[in-house]
């Protein structure tokens, strides 16, 4: 039998603790059904018997203490909400604990913002790890060591995995329970919980906000006239020019600063707007392509397809009622 530890830390998303244990237990319920034994003994654990969230508006009772686990199969570190420095603090008892269930064995899943916490152990060094795309800036400012992936829903290296933001933490919940039973079994907590089993990108969903959490006045100036020209055909030589800068040096500081490079930074900006021209308005594929800046149809596919995960056509289909056919 595996034993899945679902820590309970304070300031918790309740969702991201019930989640686990609701699939979890349903799977075993399934097996029996079956006339198979159960697989999995599920456990909350935390600092204390009980651990109040949202306020106090709602209390959650752990079935063991942290030093009361002897061994886990499956560590689960939900999302934590707020302030995520004030959360990390909060539970900073359970990062030991954490490193030392890993250390004896266990795998480890963070569930969205749970990322934080368990990038705080230092277990996600030098690996990949995704989690929510709004707060992606903020990771990687806080985990320079970490490469995050926030494009991904599902990441997994060394026996440590993550998932993407909100809700797609049930597609790595369903990953998890294929990797211990079998696809068949996935397959039905899909259905049975009516989640997309087959979706790993959470691009579509993400909001570029634009990186500006730094001091480079001049990159900022840069982005913003970026932002402020889209439309424009801009080019790296043209920005490093009006900047007065060496290229190789503004290119060196804008990916410093934005983690991403001139280039990466313009056509996310032009695909921005093309995204929100594509969920308002009943404009066609190649009115939007020009108002953004393209000429060329297939560039502007290529370039939208690789920041959103779909095509144009898609993605409006997708996000707008009255979408036309172009």
């Amino acid at each position: 039998m595996k034993t899945v530890s679902i820590l309970v830390p304070e300031s918790a998303v309740l969702q991201g603790i019930a989640d686990p244990r609701y699939i979890f237990t349903a799977v075993n319920q399934f097996l029996e059904n079956s006339g198979k034994p159960p697989l999995f003994r599920v456990q909350l654990v935390g600092c204390t018997p009980e651990v109040k969230l949202n306020g106090g508006a709602f209390s959650i009772r752990t079935d063991l203490l942290l030093d009361e686990v002897k061994r886990s199969d499956l560590v689960i570190v939900p999302p934590l909400f707020g302030d995520l420095d004030a959360g990390i603090k909060l539970n900073r008892e359970l990062l030991p604990w954490i490193i030392d269930q890993y250390d004896g064995g266990a795998e480890v899943a963070s569930l969205c913002l749970g990322a934080f916490l368990l990038a705080s152990t230092g277990l996600l060094n030098g690996r990949k790890c995704s989690t929510h795309w709004f707060f992606a800036n903020q990771f990687r400012n806080m985990f320079p060591d970490v490469e995050l992936v926030d494009e991904k829903i599902i990441t997994e290296e060394g026996h440590v995995y993550s998932s993407g933001g909100a809700n797609s933490y049930w597609n790595l919940l369903l990953y998890l329970v294929e990797k211990y039973t079998d696809r068949e079994m996935a397959i039905l907590a899909a259905k049975y919980f009516v989640i997309d089993i087959g979706r790993n990108d959470q691009s579509p969903f993400t909001i570029f906000k634009g990186q500006k959490d730094h001091e480079d006045e001049l990159v900022k100036n840069a982005q913003e006239y970026i932002e402020q020209n889209f439309q424009q055909k801009i080019s790296v030589d043209e920005l490093s020019e009006r900047f007065n800068i060496v290229r190789r040096t503004f290119e060196r500081r804008f990916k410093k600063s934005t983690h991403n490079t001139v280039v990466e930074y313009i056509q996310r900006v032009k695909i921005e707007a093309a995204k929100k021209s594509f969920e308002s308005n009943r404009k066609t594929i190649y009115e939007v392509m020009y108002d953004v800046g393209y000429t060329d149809i297939k560039a502007f596919r290529d370039v939208f397809k690789k920041i959103t995960g779909m095509p144009p056509v898609d993605y409006r289909n997708k996000y707008n009622k009255n979408a036309l056919v172009a």
